[in-house]
Order: structure tokens, then sequence, then C-alpha cells
């Protein structure tokens, strides 16, 4: 396939098309959110769709999906594809059961379901024998056994009579995302699917993105699905679409290329016209048609001339300094609704210490960080907060934010002046300018805004209070990935502590360095990145798999002399076998060590971590000789 310009309006040439779209155009609150979209879908391709919180990513699914009906422009779906929308929200009327839940999305498939019920209901014998051949053709009977199917794969056991409204927000999202998967559309349209789901259910979801065989169109910010799912990148900017063929990588390439002609162009466009109306000014004397035409051309040009959008700035804040006491935790537990969720936990906090908080849905994540920011008390234990130890608590639903009150009205009960990390003093509404709401944004009403915008003001206002510890409880839900960027760049130059609840495995590497997890009940931590206590995960676990087929441990005792060895090398056996049982012994005793960050008879934690990285070298080394040794002593 012939692969066109990047740079301008998407012109996509198709293979197998499903979808299209021309001239496609749809204003709101008199802001155009994209203009004149041409673009083409084909079967099995796999889109990620970026651009600022805002620039109108979700509208341009609901027009796709039917739901919103364009300004102007074609969508044309081929014929007898199936188009699934899954929204950033679940909704659904009061009293639906997880059951109700799927036959409430529109789909072909359940409709037939419906007629057909009806159909043998009424005794209607020439339309339930119809439908029950349509059916049976198109194999539909497995729906509903396929939705709770996926629902247990997303590890959720729940039943079909239970109400809707008893489930968590993780389980409602999984109960949306296993309606669309079971339904087997030919074109799936996600919104912001990750949103309050844990990293194995993401798991799960980036599988199924890459190995399905229909067309999926995804918004998201995680870069991780973006990179490894997407085979093309299309990216919504100042109401025009641009596409990127290639990975997320490659976008973010072929994007900064895009900039750097469209500068060029605009340098030159600039130089053009300043002679254009120096002529002008000097004021010809002949009249001509010649002449006129040349004022219509220097008119163009002025309104091709674009003011270059005011760039987001970086997050900053004025930072408090921490004491000597930070935070102290001893011995804390909790249980919620008859659940345990996690005791006996233990820790002592040090300045600079970025921590990821990891864990399933339900483990109890987000009651961890307010007990310790204070909102929620622990049912045994000590929490006890420094003197000067000040929180900027990042939490999941955005507790304190008043959607009654307007975008300046809201920064204004805060402060009419920010201090900013520089010493700058700038006016609230100055300060939003700064960070991506400009004046005509300011009197909208909360209510008004996009998820992400909505997100994006909670979060400048949670740094403004100038705090020393950060708390954040998935913050990149919603969030652009230009605001993740300078979110990341933030904590990175943080100089007090930060524990980050994430389900963005990209975002967890790029800003902290050791992780705790929950566990079946207990809190543990890892020294180290997510991806190196996922990674230690894996090996664990192909270590349990290999114990089922060998020996539990290697033998204390030398076994008789095989022919294939040499004395010196039966004594070099020997030797690894106790040698590696030192190993063993020590990798134990600093992986239990890892769940105080204070000082211990091995050492401080950077010592230990030192220490553990040595000892499983060295142990990786010497078990690779000894599995060399016993192959040889067995020919």
């Amino acid at each position: 396939m012939e692969i066109l310009p990047v740079i301008g309006k998407i012109v996509y040439n198709p293979g197998v098309v499903v979808l299209s779209v021309e001239n496609l155009s749809k204003t709101v609150r008199d802001i155009p959110l994209f203009e004149d979209v041409t673009l083409a879908l084909e079967e099995g391709e796999k889109v990620g769709i970026v651009g600022r919180n805002g620039s109108g990513k979700s509208t341009f699914l609901k027009c796709i999906a039917g739901e919103l009906l364009p300004d102007e422009g074609n969508i044309s779906v081929r014929k007898d594809a199936a188009v699934l929308l899954l929204e950033q929200t679940v909704a659904y009327p009061e009293g639906t059961d997880v059951m109700g839940f799927l036959h409430l999305i529109p789909s072909r498939a359940l409709r037939l379901l419906s007629d057909y019920q009806r159909a043998l209901e009424d005794g209607n014998a020439e339309r339930y024998t119809e439908l029950y051949q349509i059916i049976e053709k198109e194999n539909l009977w497995d729906i509903e056994r396929r939705y709770m199917a996926v629902l247990t794969d997303l590890g959720e056991s729940i039943q079909p009579s239970r109400k809707m409204a008893e489930l968590s927000g993780g389980q409602q999202k999984k109960a949306a995302i296993a309606r669309v998967l079971a339904l087997n559309p030919d074109i799936l349209l996600l919104d912001e699917p990750t949103n309050h789901l844990d990293i194995k259910t993401i798991e799960y979801l980036e599988e199924w993105t890459k190995n399905t065989r229909c067309a999926v169109c995804i918004v998201t910010h995680d870069r991780h699905i973006l990179n490894e799912c997407t085979s093309t990148i299309w990216e919504l900017d100042g109401a025009h679409f641009y596409r990127h063929p290639g990975s997320f990588s490659a976008y973010l390439e072929r994007k900064a290329e895009r900039m750097r002609m469209d500068e060029k162009y605009q340098e030159r466009l600039e130089n053009i016209l300043r002679r254009e109306l120096e002529w002008l000014r000097h004021g010809p004397k002949a009249r001509t048609g010649k002449d006129k035409g040349r004022k219509d051309r220097i008119e163009a040009m002025k309104s091709e001339i674009t003011k270059p959008e005011e760039k987001m700035r970086a997050f900053q804040s004025s930072e408090r300094r921490l004491g000597k006491k930070i935070l102290e935790i001893e011995n804390i537990s909790k249980s919620y609704e008859g659940k345990h969720l996690f005791s006996d936990f233990s820790f002592s906090f040090v300045k600079g210490q970025k921590i990821a908080l990891i864990g399933d849905n339900g483990t109890g994540k987000s009651t961890l960080l307010d007990i310790l920011s204070g909102h929620t008390l622990p049912d045994t234990g000590i929490v006890d907060k420094g003197q000067n130890t000040v929180f900027g608590y990042y939490d999941q639903l955005g507790r304190d934010i008043q959607s009654s009150k307007t975008v300046i009205e809201y920064t204004e009960d805060i402060g009419d002046r920010v201090i900013l990390g520089d010493g700058e003093e700038v006016s609230a509404s100055r300060f939003l300018e700064l960070f991506g709401f400009p004046v005509r944004m300011q009197r909208t009403p909360i209510a008004l805004l996009s998820g992400g915008e909505r997100r994006r003001l909670y979060l400048v206002t949670r740094l403004v209070s100038n705090p020393n510890f950060l708390l954040f409880d998935e913050p990149t839900n919603d969030l652009d990935i230009e605001t993740m960027e300078m979110l990341e760049s933030y904590i990175t130059t943080f100089s007090g502590c930060a524990v980050i609840s994430s389900h963005d495995r990209t975002f967890l590497d790029l800003t902290t360095d050791m992780t705790l997890s929950i566990e079946n009940g207990k809190i543990t931590l890892f020294p180290g990145s997510y991806s190196q206590w996922k990674e230690y995960k894996d090996e664990e676990k192909d270590k349990a798999k290999e114990a089922v087929f060998s020996s539990p441990s290697l033998p204390r005792k030398a076994p008789r002399e095989k022919k294939g060895l040499s004395f010196r090398e039966q004594k070099e056996k020997e030797a690894l076998e106790e040698e590696i049982g030192r190993l063993e012994a020590l990798v134990a005793e600093l992986e239990e060590s890892f769940s105080t960050a204070e000082t211990t008879a091995l050492g401080t934690l950077r010592e230990r971590t030192e220490s553990y990285e040595k000892a499983k070298a060295e142990l990786d080394e010497k078990t690779e000789r000894w599995i060399e040794l016993e192959e040889k002593a067995e020919c």
C-alpha cells in the first residue's frame, strides 16, 4: 500500500475498507473541533488517536458511532459491519443488573436475540423460526455466555443478577469492556479504555487488541499500548487530523518533523508578507488590475499567518522544606466492609523517595493513600506525620473539585495570586493561561469541561499549595500525553517524597525507583522500578513452574561420582552446591529486609540493594555452572 504524505489533511489509500469518513466537520460551543476530515479505516487496522484534552477526540468517536451528528460530511460503514463504542464513563438506568447491562448496548445481534425471545412469548411460530435460522447461522447463541466468560478472564466472578450500582468503578469498567469484546464487532471504538483498570486487566486488553481480527480505533494516553498495539497514529491538532504510519515512537519523530516544516513555512510566509506590505505602504502610483490582484494576494497571505499557540508551561510550585521526621508508619492494618485489605505494614519515609504503589483492583491502594494522607484512620497501628510535612494529594475521584463553579472561581478560591517554583508571582487568571486554560475558557463551568480538562485543573491546583510530599492516585486518568510528560518532569525533579498509584507502566518507570505491591493482604517493598519488579515476579513464576517437574532444591550432599566428571570437576561441583546454598539464603534474607527502608544489620537500603543485585548475579552464574557439570556427570 502506498504511503501518502503525512503533512496535511489525511488522505488514506485503503485496502479492504470497513469505514470511510469524507469532509467531516464538527463545532461545539462555537469552537471548531475538527474540519474537513477525510480518512479511511481498513479491516483489522489498529489506529491510535492522540491530541490535547478537549480537542475533540471523544466527539469524533461519537460521530463515527452514530451517537452524534456531524455538522458536515459523510460517514460510510461497510454493509453489515457492526460498530461498537466503549465510552469513558459507564452509564446505565437505575436498577440495571449485570446481564441487563449487556442488553443495553445497541447491537444487531442482541436485537435478534430479544426479538426471538419476544416471538417465542407471543407464539409467533413463523417469526421465531425465521429468527432461529438467522441466529443459528451467525452463531449468536453464545453471546451471554461469552460476556460472563470474559468477565471471569478479567478476574471478576460476578453473578449475572447482581446490580451494577453495587459494583466498584473498576468492576463496572470491566463489565463495559466484557460486553464489547463478547459481541465481536467489526469496528471497535475505545475511548480511554484503561481508566480505572488495574495493570493485569490492561495487559489482557492489550493482548486482545493485538490479536483481534476487527479494526480498532483507540483514544488513549497509554504510551505502552500505543507503541505495542497500533499500526497508525491519527493526531488531532488545531482542528485537523494528521496521519502518521507506524508506532507511537515513529509518530513522535514525524510530528517533530512536521512542526519543523510548519515553522519554516510560517517564517518564509512572514518574510514575503513583510516585503509585500512594504510595497503597499509606499502606495503604488499605477492602479491596474495587476496591482489589485497583488493586494488580494497580500490579504490571502495575512489569513495564512498563524499565531503560534502559547505552549503550556511546565508544572512547578514553590516547595516547602521537609523536617527530619517525614512520615512514619507502624504496624497498620485495614479491613473494609468485612474484607481484609492489608496488615502489619511498617515503613519510615526518607527524603527523595519516589515509590510506585501497585496491586489489583480492590486490594486497597486508594485506602492506603487515604490512610497516609490522614483522610482515613487505620484499624490498628500508628501513622505519625512530621510537623513540616505538607501533602499534595491528587485522589482518583477529585473529591475537592466543585463542578458548580467556573474555572476561574475554583482557582481564585485557592488564591488570587500564585507563586511559582522560580519565585514568579502571577494572578490566578495568568496561572490558568500558563497551564492550558486560555481566558475564553476561564468563565466556563467546571461541569462543562472534558474529563481531561477537569483532571488537569484539579492537578495544577493541588501543586500550588506548595507540597513536599506527593500522594497521587491514578494521576494519568484522562490526561493527554503532553500533560503527562510535564507531570513526569515535575515528579523527577521534585526533591520531596512521592507515592504514586498508577496503571500506566511507562509513567511508573519514568517517575519511580521503588515499588510497593499489595498482594494477598500483605504490602511488600521491592528496590526497583515497576518493570524490574515485573521481571522479578515473572522469574519467580517460571521457577515455581520448573519446581513442579524437578527437585525442589539442589542436593546438599554430593551424589555418587559419575564417570563423566573428573576428580577436580567433582570437587568443584560439591563446592558450588555449598556456595549456591549460601547465596540462596543471603538473597532470601535481603528480600525480607526490603520491608523497611531503615538501616539494618545488612546495611542501608542502598547498600542492601547493591548486595542483592550482586548476590543474584553471582547465584545465577554459579547455578549455570552447576547445571553444566550436572549434565556432564549424567553423560
